[in-house]
Protein backbone atom coordinates (compact mmCIF):
# COMPACT_ATOMS: atom_id res chain seq x y z
CA UNK A 1 0.00 0.00 0.00
CA UNK A 2 2.01 3.65 -0.89
CA UNK A 3 0.00 5.57 1.71
CA UNK A 4 1.19 2.77 4.74
CA UNK A 5 5.05 3.29 2.85
CA UNK A 6 4.60 6.63 2.74
CA UNK A 7 4.06 7.14 6.38
CA UNK A 8 6.59 4.67 7.17
CA UNK A 9 9.26 6.63 5.25
CA UNK A 10 8.57 9.72 6.83
CA UNK A 11 7.87 8.65 10.74
CA UNK A 12 11.40 6.51 10.34
CA UNK A 13 12.77 9.87 9.50
CA UNK A 14 10.83 12.59 12.02
CA UNK A 15 10.77 9.74 15.08
CA UNK A 16 14.81 9.85 14.72
CA UNK A 17 14.36 13.65 16.04
CA UNK A 18 11.35 13.73 17.68
CA UNK A 19 12.46 10.55 19.98
CA UNK A 20 15.83 11.74 20.47
CA UNK A 21 17.08 11.84 23.66
CA UNK A 22 20.76 12.93 25.51
CA UNK A 23 21.85 12.59 29.39
CA UNK A 24 21.15 14.96 31.69
CA UNK A 25 22.22 15.74 35.03
CA UNK A 26 18.87 16.54 36.26
CA UNK A 27 18.17 15.01 39.71
CA UNK A 28 14.47 15.63 39.30
CA UNK A 29 11.78 15.65 36.95
CA UNK A 30 9.85 19.25 36.38
CA UNK A 31 6.70 19.92 38.32
CA UNK A 32 3.25 20.07 37.14
CA UNK A 33 1.60 22.70 34.96
CA UNK A 34 -1.45 24.11 37.44
CA UNK A 35 -4.88 22.90 36.16
CA UNK A 36 -3.37 20.06 33.83
CA UNK A 37 -4.41 16.75 33.82
CA UNK A 38 -1.81 14.13 33.80
CA UNK A 39 -1.23 10.16 34.21
CA UNK A 40 0.99 8.31 36.53
CA UNK A 41 2.78 5.06 34.96
CA UNK A 42 4.64 2.74 37.23
CA UNK A 43 7.34 0.24 35.70
CA UNK A 44 8.07 -3.41 37.38
CA UNK A 45 10.89 -5.02 34.87
CA UNK A 46 10.87 -8.84 36.18
CA UNK A 47 9.79 -11.68 34.01
CA UNK A 48 10.29 -15.27 34.34
CA UNK A 49 10.87 -15.51 30.88
CA UNK A 50 11.83 -12.58 28.43
CA UNK A 51 10.45 -13.04 24.94
CA UNK A 52 12.13 -12.04 21.51
CA UNK A 53 10.43 -9.28 20.37
CA UNK A 54 9.57 -7.33 23.54
CA UNK A 55 11.85 -4.10 23.85
CA UNK A 56 10.74 -2.86 26.97
CA UNK A 57 13.11 -2.83 29.90
CA UNK A 58 12.96 -5.82 31.62
CA UNK A 59 15.43 -8.45 33.81
CA UNK A 60 14.96 -12.20 34.64
CA UNK A 61 12.91 -11.99 38.01
CA UNK A 62 15.20 -12.72 41.47
CA UNK A 63 12.80 -12.30 44.67
CA UNK A 64 15.42 -10.09 46.82
CA UNK A 65 15.95 -7.99 43.89
CA UNK A 66 12.37 -7.18 42.82
CA UNK A 67 11.53 -6.43 46.64
CA UNK A 68 14.84 -4.30 46.83
CA UNK A 69 13.05 -2.50 43.89
CA UNK A 70 9.34 -2.15 44.77
CA UNK A 71 10.81 -0.69 47.80
CA UNK A 72 11.97 2.23 46.04
CA UNK A 73 9.26 2.56 43.52
CA UNK A 74 6.90 3.35 46.20
CA UNK A 75 9.82 5.81 47.39
CA UNK A 76 9.95 7.49 44.10
CA UNK A 77 6.07 8.09 44.25
CA UNK A 78 6.45 9.78 47.45
CA UNK A 79 9.04 11.89 45.51
CA UNK A 80 6.59 12.54 42.42
CA UNK A 81 3.97 13.31 45.31
CA UNK A 82 6.46 16.16 46.73
CA UNK A 83 6.76 17.75 43.23
CA UNK A 84 2.55 18.69 43.66
CA UNK A 85 1.66 16.18 41.48
CA UNK A 86 -2.53 14.91 41.46
CA UNK A 87 -3.57 11.80 39.12
CA UNK A 88 -6.59 10.59 38.49
CA UNK A 89 -5.32 7.50 37.22
CA UNK A 90 -2.54 4.87 37.46
CA UNK A 91 -1.05 1.99 34.59
CA UNK A 92 1.19 -0.47 35.86
CA UNK A 93 3.35 -2.19 32.95
CA UNK A 94 6.25 -4.20 32.52
CA UNK A 95 7.85 -6.58 32.55
CA UNK A 96 5.46 -8.93 34.75
CA UNK A 97 4.14 -6.08 37.35
CA UNK A 98 2.37 -9.21 38.53
CA UNK A 99 5.45 -10.64 39.93
CA UNK A 100 5.15 -9.85 43.26
CA UNK A 101 1.46 -9.80 44.04
CA UNK A 102 2.05 -8.04 48.51
CA UNK A 103 4.25 -5.96 46.67
CA UNK A 104 1.93 -4.66 44.02
CA UNK A 105 -0.75 -4.16 46.36
CA UNK A 106 1.32 -2.07 48.40
CA UNK A 107 2.11 -0.01 45.88
CA UNK A 108 -1.38 0.43 44.32
CA UNK A 109 -2.80 1.25 47.85
CA UNK A 110 0.19 3.73 48.44
CA UNK A 111 -0.39 5.92 44.98
CA UNK A 112 -3.85 5.70 45.82
CA UNK A 113 -3.25 7.54 49.55
CA UNK A 114 -0.37 10.02 47.87
CA UNK A 115 -3.26 10.68 44.69
CA UNK A 116 -6.66 11.20 43.83
CA UNK A 117 -6.29 7.70 41.34
CA UNK A 118 -9.76 6.54 40.85
CA UNK A 119 -8.68 4.16 38.06
CA UNK A 120 -5.79 1.29 38.19
CA UNK A 121 -4.98 -0.38 35.00
CA UNK A 122 -2.30 -3.60 35.31
CA UNK A 123 -0.49 -5.68 33.16
CA UNK A 124 -0.13 -9.09 33.63
CA UNK A 125 0.64 -12.58 32.03
CA UNK A 126 -1.42 -15.96 31.50
CA UNK A 127 0.12 -18.01 34.31
CA UNK A 128 -0.70 -15.18 37.07
CA UNK A 129 -4.36 -15.61 36.25
CA UNK A 130 -6.49 -17.04 39.01
CA UNK A 131 -8.17 -17.14 42.48
CA UNK A 132 -4.92 -15.33 44.13
CA UNK A 133 -4.50 -12.71 41.57
CA UNK A 134 -8.80 -11.99 41.62
CA UNK A 135 -8.23 -12.25 45.31
CA UNK A 136 -5.31 -9.40 45.40
CA UNK A 137 -6.58 -6.99 42.64
CA UNK A 138 -10.43 -7.22 42.07
CA UNK A 139 -10.90 -4.59 44.55
CA UNK A 140 -7.74 -2.28 43.46
CA UNK A 141 -7.93 -2.82 39.57
CA UNK A 142 -10.52 -1.70 37.14
CA UNK A 143 -8.78 -2.85 33.93
CA UNK A 144 -6.16 -6.36 33.91
CA UNK A 145 -4.36 -7.02 30.53
CA UNK A 146 -3.00 -10.40 29.78
CA UNK A 147 -0.40 -10.89 27.24
CA UNK A 148 -1.59 -14.59 25.08
CA UNK A 149 -0.41 -13.20 21.66
CA UNK A 150 -1.83 -16.12 20.10
CA UNK A 151 -3.43 -19.10 21.09
CA UNK A 152 -2.35 -21.10 17.81
CA UNK A 153 0.89 -23.74 19.56
CA UNK A 154 2.60 -23.39 16.47
CA UNK A 155 3.19 -19.46 17.02
CA UNK A 156 3.36 -19.84 20.56
CA UNK A 157 6.27 -22.61 20.09
CA UNK A 158 8.17 -20.17 18.14
CA UNK A 159 7.29 -17.06 20.49
CA UNK A 160 9.12 -19.23 23.03
CA UNK A 161 6.18 -19.06 24.86
CA UNK A 162 4.57 -22.78 24.71
CA UNK A 163 6.54 -24.39 27.69
CA UNK A 164 6.38 -21.29 29.83
CA UNK A 165 1.96 -20.55 29.59
CA UNK A 166 1.06 -23.48 27.81
CA UNK A 167 -1.32 -24.62 24.93
CA UNK A 168 -4.07 -22.87 23.74
CA UNK A 169 -6.55 -24.86 25.57
CA UNK A 170 -4.25 -23.51 28.88
CA UNK A 171 -4.53 -20.06 27.69
CA UNK A 172 -8.35 -20.11 27.03
CA UNK A 173 -9.24 -21.64 30.36
CA UNK A 174 -6.77 -19.14 31.98
CA UNK A 175 -8.35 -15.87 30.89
CA UNK A 176 -12.15 -17.49 30.99
CA UNK A 177 -11.36 -17.76 34.91
CA UNK A 178 -10.88 -14.30 35.24
CA UNK A 179 -13.69 -12.92 32.71
CA UNK A 180 -15.75 -10.85 34.64
CA UNK A 181 -14.24 -10.61 37.66
CA UNK A 182 -12.43 -6.45 36.67
CA UNK A 183 -14.56 -3.65 34.95
CA UNK A 184 -12.29 -4.58 31.73
CA UNK A 185 -10.27 -7.49 31.03
CA UNK A 186 -8.07 -6.93 27.72
CA UNK A 187 -6.45 -9.85 25.96
CA UNK A 188 -3.32 -8.63 24.11
CA UNK A 189 -2.79 -10.77 20.76
CA UNK A 190 -0.33 -10.58 17.67
CA UNK A 191 -1.19 -10.32 14.67
CA UNK A 192 1.87 -10.02 11.05
CA UNK A 193 3.70 -12.87 12.98
CA UNK A 194 5.75 -14.17 9.71
CA UNK A 195 4.34 -17.83 10.03
CA UNK A 196 1.08 -16.80 10.74
CA UNK A 197 -1.53 -17.09 8.54
CA UNK A 198 -5.20 -16.07 7.69
CA UNK A 199 -6.61 -19.58 9.38
CA UNK A 200 -4.37 -18.95 12.24
CA UNK A 201 -5.76 -15.92 13.14
CA UNK A 202 -9.84 -16.40 12.27
CA UNK A 203 -9.02 -19.58 14.74
CA UNK A 204 -7.82 -16.95 17.18
CA UNK A 205 -10.54 -14.79 16.84
CA UNK A 206 -13.11 -17.66 17.36
CA UNK A 207 -11.37 -19.28 20.54
CA UNK A 208 -10.56 -15.24 21.91
CA UNK A 209 -15.00 -14.35 21.48
CA UNK A 210 -15.57 -17.65 23.86
CA UNK A 211 -12.78 -16.54 26.76
CA UNK A 212 -15.78 -14.12 27.80
CA UNK A 213 -13.03 -10.98 27.60
CA UNK A 214 -14.56 -7.71 27.20
CA UNK A 215 -11.65 -5.86 25.20
CA UNK A 216 -8.65 -6.98 22.73
CA UNK A 217 -5.61 -4.98 21.33
CA UNK A 218 -4.40 -6.87 18.39
CA UNK A 219 -0.57 -5.32 17.75
CA UNK A 220 1.13 -5.75 14.52
CA UNK A 221 4.16 -7.08 15.26
CA UNK A 222 6.58 -3.97 16.17
CA UNK A 223 10.25 -4.67 16.26
CA UNK A 224 13.67 -2.52 16.65
CA UNK A 225 15.91 -2.79 13.87
CA UNK A 226 17.93 -4.46 15.91
CA UNK A 227 15.00 -7.19 16.94
CA UNK A 228 13.78 -7.57 12.99
CA UNK A 229 17.11 -9.01 12.48
CA UNK A 230 16.62 -11.47 15.41
CA UNK A 231 13.20 -12.55 14.24
CA UNK A 232 14.08 -12.98 10.94
CA UNK A 233 16.79 -15.16 11.94
CA UNK A 234 14.81 -17.11 14.36
CA UNK A 235 11.15 -17.12 12.63
CA UNK A 236 11.52 -15.42 9.23
CA UNK A 237 11.39 -11.77 8.05
CA UNK A 238 8.27 -9.20 9.05
CA UNK A 239 6.16 -8.90 6.14
CA UNK A 240 5.07 -5.43 6.23
CA UNK A 241 3.18 -5.60 2.65
CA UNK A 242 0.30 -8.44 3.95
CA UNK A 243 0.17 -6.08 7.17
CA UNK A 244 -3.02 -4.13 5.67
CA UNK A 245 -4.90 -6.96 4.72
CA UNK A 246 -4.39 -8.75 8.16
CA UNK A 247 -5.61 -5.51 9.65
CA UNK A 248 -8.61 -5.25 7.97
CA UNK A 249 -9.39 -9.36 8.29
CA UNK A 250 -8.84 -8.81 11.77
CA UNK A 251 -11.12 -5.59 11.91
CA UNK A 252 -13.93 -7.54 10.05
CA UNK A 253 -13.52 -10.72 12.20
CA UNK A 254 -14.22 -9.13 15.21
CA UNK A 255 -16.81 -6.61 14.25
CA UNK A 256 -19.87 -9.13 15.30
CA UNK A 257 -18.60 -8.70 18.53
CA UNK A 258 -16.90 -6.10 19.07
CA UNK A 259 -16.51 -2.21 18.27
CA UNK A 260 -13.37 -0.27 17.13
CA UNK A 261 -12.14 1.90 20.05
CA UNK A 262 -9.04 2.70 18.80
CA UNK A 263 -6.78 1.82 16.01
CA UNK A 264 -5.93 -1.76 17.35
CA UNK A 265 -8.13 -2.18 20.32
CA UNK A 266 -11.18 -3.49 19.99
CA UNK A 267 -14.28 -3.44 23.24
CA UNK A 268 -17.85 -5.07 23.46
CA UNK A 269 -18.59 -1.87 25.61
CA UNK A 270 -16.31 1.33 24.65
CA UNK A 271 -16.99 2.80 28.70
CA UNK A 272 -14.88 -0.42 29.60
CA UNK A 273 -11.88 1.05 26.90
CA UNK A 274 -8.13 2.00 28.31
CA UNK A 275 -5.40 1.42 26.03
CA UNK A 276 -1.55 1.58 27.18
CA UNK A 277 -0.46 4.02 24.52
CA UNK A 278 -3.34 6.61 24.55
CA UNK A 279 -4.98 7.93 28.00
CA UNK A 280 -6.89 10.68 28.61
CA UNK A 281 -3.98 13.27 29.03
CA UNK A 282 -1.45 13.81 26.96
CA UNK A 283 0.89 14.32 29.41
CA UNK A 284 2.13 11.57 31.84
CA UNK A 285 4.90 11.29 34.64
CA UNK A 286 6.33 7.54 34.62
CA UNK A 287 8.60 6.16 37.77
CA UNK A 288 10.67 3.33 37.95
CA UNK A 289 14.04 1.57 35.78
CA UNK A 290 13.61 2.29 31.73
CA UNK A 291 10.10 4.73 32.56
CA UNK A 292 9.58 7.29 30.22
CA UNK A 293 7.82 11.09 31.26
CA UNK A 294 6.13 13.61 28.42
CA UNK A 295 6.02 16.62 30.47
CA UNK A 296 5.97 20.36 29.56
CA UNK A 297 6.06 18.68 25.54
CA UNK A 298 9.63 16.93 26.66
CA UNK A 299 10.36 13.12 26.78
CA UNK A 300 12.34 12.12 30.02
CA UNK A 301 13.63 8.95 30.60
CA UNK A 302 14.83 7.28 33.83
CA UNK A 303 17.97 4.93 34.15
CA UNK A 304 17.99 1.14 32.91
CA UNK A 305 19.95 0.40 35.22
CA UNK A 306 18.65 -1.46 38.39
CA UNK A 307 22.17 -0.37 40.48
CA UNK A 308 21.63 2.61 39.49
CA UNK A 309 18.32 3.52 39.72
CA UNK A 310 18.61 1.96 43.71
CA UNK A 311 21.43 3.79 43.97
CA UNK A 312 19.65 7.09 42.90
CA UNK A 313 16.35 6.87 44.59
CA UNK A 314 18.77 6.27 47.78
CA UNK A 315 20.78 9.62 47.68
CA UNK A 316 17.27 11.53 47.42
CA UNK A 317 17.55 12.29 43.56
CA UNK A 318 15.17 10.91 41.03
CA UNK A 319 16.10 8.29 38.60
CA UNK A 320 15.65 10.60 35.06
CA UNK A 321 18.84 9.71 33.22
CA UNK A 322 18.23 11.53 29.49
CA UNK A 323 15.77 13.69 28.06
CA UNK A 324 14.48 15.07 25.03
CA UNK A 325 14.87 18.77 23.28
CA UNK A 326 11.43 20.62 23.95
CA UNK A 327 8.62 19.67 21.02
CA UNK A 328 8.42 23.29 18.55
CA UNK A 329 4.36 24.16 18.33
CA UNK A 330 4.53 22.08 15.23
CA UNK A 331 6.00 18.62 16.86
CA UNK A 332 3.07 18.67 19.28
CA UNK A 333 0.73 19.97 16.98
CA UNK A 334 1.39 16.60 15.08
CA UNK A 335 1.94 14.92 18.31
CA UNK A 336 -2.56 15.66 19.08
CA UNK A 337 -3.25 14.68 15.66
CA UNK A 338 -1.73 10.70 15.99
CA UNK A 339 -3.11 10.62 19.58
CA UNK A 340 -6.23 12.18 19.13
CA UNK A 341 -6.55 10.31 15.76
CA UNK A 342 -5.26 6.87 17.14
CA UNK A 343 -8.40 7.33 19.42
CA UNK A 344 -10.36 7.64 16.67
CA UNK A 345 -11.69 11.41 16.82
CA UNK A 346 -9.39 14.52 16.62
CA UNK A 347 -11.41 17.43 18.63
CA UNK A 348 -11.16 20.73 16.03
CA UNK A 349 -12.24 22.76 18.71
CA UNK A 350 -10.07 21.77 21.77
CA UNK A 351 -7.02 22.15 18.87
CA UNK A 352 -8.01 25.64 18.53
CA UNK A 353 -8.02 26.47 21.64
CA UNK A 354 -4.55 24.52 22.95
CA UNK A 355 -2.98 25.59 19.86
CA UNK A 356 -5.01 28.90 18.56
CA UNK A 357 -4.90 28.01 15.27
CA UNK A 358 -7.01 25.71 13.68
CA UNK A 359 -6.28 21.81 12.78
CA UNK A 360 -6.75 22.97 8.88
CA UNK A 361 -4.25 25.29 9.28
CA UNK A 362 -1.92 24.11 11.56
CA UNK A 363 -2.25 19.84 10.26
CA UNK A 364 -3.03 21.28 6.61
CA UNK A 365 -0.60 18.92 4.93
CA UNK A 366 -1.32 16.06 7.38
CA UNK A 367 -5.18 16.59 6.89
CA UNK A 368 -4.69 16.81 3.13
CA UNK A 369 -2.84 13.51 2.76
CA UNK A 370 -5.21 11.89 4.79
CA UNK A 371 -7.95 12.87 2.26
CA UNK A 372 -6.31 11.72 -0.38
CA UNK A 373 -5.39 8.17 0.89
CA UNK A 374 -9.03 7.84 1.57
CA UNK A 375 -8.88 7.73 5.74
CA UNK A 376 -10.97 10.42 6.82
CA UNK A 377 -14.73 9.30 7.45
CA UNK A 378 -16.21 12.69 8.38
CA UNK A 379 -14.70 16.12 8.70
CA UNK A 380 -17.26 18.40 10.82
CA UNK A 381 -16.83 21.82 12.48
CA UNK A 382 -15.94 20.09 15.52
CA UNK A 383 -14.35 16.44 14.93
CA UNK A 384 -12.52 13.99 12.45
CA UNK A 385 -13.06 10.75 12.41
CA UNK A 386 -11.52 8.44 10.54
CA UNK A 387 -12.81 5.08 7.71
CA UNK A 388 -11.17 1.77 8.44
CA UNK A 389 -7.82 2.64 6.02
CA UNK A 390 -8.04 5.48 8.07
CA UNK A 391 -7.35 3.77 12.02
CA UNK A 392 -5.13 1.13 9.63
CA UNK A 393 -2.90 4.08 9.00
CA UNK A 394 -2.79 5.11 12.26
CA UNK A 395 -1.90 2.11 13.78
CA UNK A 396 0.85 2.67 11.19
CA UNK A 397 2.09 5.76 12.62
CA UNK A 398 1.69 4.39 15.77
CA UNK A 399 3.72 1.02 14.81
CA UNK A 400 6.36 3.29 13.41
CA UNK A 401 6.57 5.06 16.42
CA UNK A 402 7.03 2.59 18.84
CA UNK A 403 9.67 0.76 16.35
CA UNK A 404 11.97 3.84 16.81
CA UNK A 405 11.02 3.73 20.61
CA UNK A 406 12.07 -0.16 20.99
CA UNK A 407 15.16 0.77 19.21
CA UNK A 408 16.35 3.05 21.73
CA UNK A 409 15.65 0.95 24.63
CA UNK A 410 17.46 -1.76 22.77
CA UNK A 411 20.13 0.72 22.96
CA UNK A 412 19.94 1.81 26.40
CA UNK A 413 20.11 -1.83 27.81
CA UNK A 414 23.24 -1.99 25.78
CA UNK A 415 24.94 0.67 27.25
CA UNK A 416 24.63 -0.75 30.75
CA UNK A 417 27.64 -2.34 32.16
CA UNK A 418 28.65 -5.61 31.18
CA UNK A 419 28.80 -7.32 34.44
CA UNK A 420 25.43 -5.67 34.89
CA UNK A 421 24.21 -6.95 31.68
CA UNK A 422 24.84 -10.38 32.34
CA UNK A 423 24.05 -10.74 35.80
CA UNK A 424 20.23 -9.53 34.83
CA UNK A 425 19.95 -11.37 32.10
CA UNK A 426 20.95 -14.85 33.77
CA UNK A 427 18.90 -13.87 36.92
CA UNK A 428 21.93 -13.94 38.90
CA UNK A 429 24.32 -11.51 40.73
CA UNK A 430 23.99 -8.58 43.19
CA UNK A 431 22.88 -5.71 41.02
CA UNK A 432 19.93 -4.47 43.07
CA UNK A 433 19.27 -5.98 46.36
CA UNK A 434 19.09 -4.18 49.24
CA UNK A 435 22.24 -2.95 51.24
CA UNK A 436 22.75 -5.46 53.61
CA UNK A 437 22.24 -8.37 51.47
CA UNK A 438 25.30 -6.44 49.01
CA UNK A 439 27.22 -6.94 52.33
CA UNK A 440 26.16 -10.13 53.13
CA UNK A 441 26.93 -11.64 49.60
Amino acid sequence: MLSERVITAALRILNTSYLAQRPTKATTLPGPVPGRTYTLYAHVPFCERLCLYCSFNRFIFNEDRARAYFKRLRSEMHMVADLGYDFPSLYIGGGTPTILLDELCETIDLARSLFGITEVSCETSPNHLGPELVAALSDRVQRLSVGVQSFEETLLHQMDRLEKYGNGRALFDAVESVAGKFHSLNVDMIFNFPSQTEEMLERDMAILKGTGTNQTTFYPLMASPKTRAELADAVGTIDYGREARYYKFIAEGLSSDFTAASSWTYSRDTSSMIDEYIVDTEEYVGIGSGAQSFIHGRFHSNTFSLKDYIERIDSGTMSVAKQGSPYSKKALMRYRFVTDLFGLKLDKQRFLRDFGVTAERGLAAELAFMRVAGGIDQETADYVTLTEKGRYLLMVMMRETLATSNDLRDKARAELPFEERMQLIEGEGTGCEEPSRLVAS
